[in-house]
């Protein structure tokens, strides 16, 4: 029994039945593809390659443009432009040499040769540090060796003019 009345006859018995041809269906168009994200650039130019918070990676970082991890990377990291290891981010390593290192998360490690390193409030580092200058904001953390102000060759570094390097 049906519930609404059909208005279309029912065919006789000697009648051929019209069927329409199935319609094609419709062709979707396919997703454009993003383009690739632009890395960020410094104030001075650099590229800054990132690993983001969601990532965890382990092995070797070297290069001359600028890192920031704000993530979780193991392994050693020898950069000629600058390190940036954002808050939440936790970096555990061998050895670190960079230009500047800027540390907001947690480092396990030892950092040479590194012109400048800007430990920050919420910034941890556990390892030595040895380093043309160091600065330490109120509430972070630091264990290890510390050594500022050195050249190479364990002479006292060029001081800039009008200022102090530790």
């Amino acid at each position: 029994m049906a519930i609404w009345k059909d208005s279309t006859p029912a065919p006789k018995a000697n009648e051929p039945v019209h069927i329409d041809p199935p319609r094609p269906a419709a062709v979707a168009e396919p997703a454009p593809i993003p383009a690739p994200a632009q890395p960020r650039t410094s104030d001075t130019g650099a590229r800054e390659s990132v690993i983001a918070s969601d990532l965890t990676i382990e092995g070797k970082i070297e290069g001359s443009g600028h890192v920031r991890i704000a993530g979780r990377f193991k392994g050693d990291i020898k950069v000629q432009g600058n390190l940036t290891v954002d808050k939440g981010a936790k970096v555990t390593a061998g050895a670190i040499s960079a230009s500047k290192v800027a540390l907001a998360g947690d480092l396990e490690g030892n950092i040479s040769g590194a012109q400048q390193v800007e430990l920050l409030a919420t910034g941890a580092i556990t390892g030595d540090v040895k380093a043309g200058s160091l600065t330490v904001a109120p509430g972070s953390r630091i264990r290890g060796h510390v050594e500022c102000g050195w050249g190479k060759e364990g002479a006292p570094a060029a001081r800039p003019e009008g200022g102090s390097t530790a």
